[in-house]
């Protein structure tokens, strides 16, 4: 029988594993999901990379070791993370190399300091400095898609690094984002360098939308429109999308050699456990994306999802609801402000939990 989360990739959707850990790579699980359900990238943040340093002792020796080294809590949770970016970038490189979508896929993702989320020249600084340190050329530097974060987007990518802008929640800041990216490579042309071969995604997140927007629906009696709204958002971001990728500006790239900027749906997991465990997933099936997916969903999907292209299915209905929002009072933009803020939030508490967990770690390893 045909594994349900492979057959994704029979839509044009590449299926990329939201997870990583030492353990999902030392025992072959990782080039499992690669041959069997189709995986063809990874992303990371700072809340994975605490999970798996806190809860194994994978680390406990090159914790030791960096520390002995004199490195502060930062870099050795830097030192850690490239090293593993490495590893699992190599296990991908056949994915990347595969002849007729190479450099397609087989992306692994590297999250700049999320406390740079607001911080501009912080937020070039370090992406320079790990694209440098992990000297792979299937690898993202993740940039927050902030109001800081897009000049930073530009510049980064003119200097030909691969970026996946992440925590994007509102369609203005989106079409933004994509502006940063066709202006990167506008400035790296206008300097005379090439821009074949620079990959970029933009990361927008789903689930958390219903989170907040639910009980507005409820308080202006739209309560039957639960659980819509993340969609019909993704839905008009595929249309800035096909608009923008399809405009004279970008033609004139793509005879250089650009490609487009993937959408990539993030945030996939139902938080609401009303909603089908495979919702977000099923909904947003469609050609040239990408869908980033916890353990827990992909094993959900390859239980019981069900794949068709669906992702330009009722856009009318999508548009009239983003209408019917705006009727009601419910103003979106300030929404989706709110889920950046909370989002930057919800990245700096495990990045400051994980640093944390290095200096305790660090200092029973030194004193046992």
């Amino acid at each position: 029988m045909e594994n349900k989360v492979k057959r994704i990739h029979d839509f044009d959707q590449s299926i990329w594993l939201d997870f990583i850990d030492r353990k999902i790579m030392d025992s072959g699980d990782l080039q499992k999901l690669i041959d069997e359900d189709g995986v063809r990238g990874i992303t990371s943040n700072p809340a994975i990379f605490e999970k798996a340093i806190s809860s194994s002792s994978d680390y406990d020796e090159d914790i030791k070791k960096l520390a002995q080294e004199g490195k502060n809590d930062e870099a050795i949770f830097y030192a850690l993370a490239v090293s593993d970016i490495q590893r699992a970038a190599d296990i991908f490189k056949p994915v990347y190399e595969e002849e007729e979508v190479k450099g397609a896929d087989g992306y692994v993702s590297l999250e700049v300091s999320p406390h740079l989320a607001l911080d501009t020249e912080g937020t070039i600084k370090q992406a320079l400095e790990l694209w440098e340190k992990v000297g792979r050329d299937n690898v993202m530097i993740k940039i927050p898609g902030t109001a800081e974060g897009l000049p930073a987007i530009r510049k980064v990518i003119s200097e030909g690094i691969n970026v996946n802008v992440t925590l994007l929640f509102g369609l203005e800041r989106y079409e933004a984002v994509t502006d940063a990216y066709l202006s990167g490579l506008e400035d790296r042309l206008a300097a005379g360098q090439s821009i074949d071969g620079i990959a970029s995604v933009a990361s927008f997140f789903l689930s958390r939308i219903d989170v907040m927007v639910d009980p507005l629906l409820d308080e202006k009696g739209l309560g039957e429109y639960k659980g819509e709204v993340a969609i019909a958002s993704a839905r008009k971001a595929y249309e800035i999308y096909k608009r923008v990728f399809g405009s004279e500006r970008f033609a004139k790239l793509e005879e250089k050699g650009a490609r487009p900027q993937r959408l990539l749906w993030a945030s996939t997991s139902s938080k609401n456990p009303a909603f089908s465990d495979t919702k977000y997933v099923e909904a947003l099936i469609g050609p040239k994306t990408v869908n980033t997916v916890p353990m827990e969903t992909l094993e959900a999907f390859r239980d019981h999802g069900d794949a068709q292209s669906r992702l330009e299915d009722d856009l009318d209905k999508a548009t009239s609801l983003l209408e019917k929002l705006k009727e009601a009072g419910i103003d979106l933009a300030d929404v989706t402000q709110k889920l950046e803020d909370e989002g930057i939030d919800k990245f700096n508490k495990p990045y400051d939990k994980l640093l944390e967990a290095i200096g305790t770690q660090k200092k029973a390893l030194q004193n046992a």
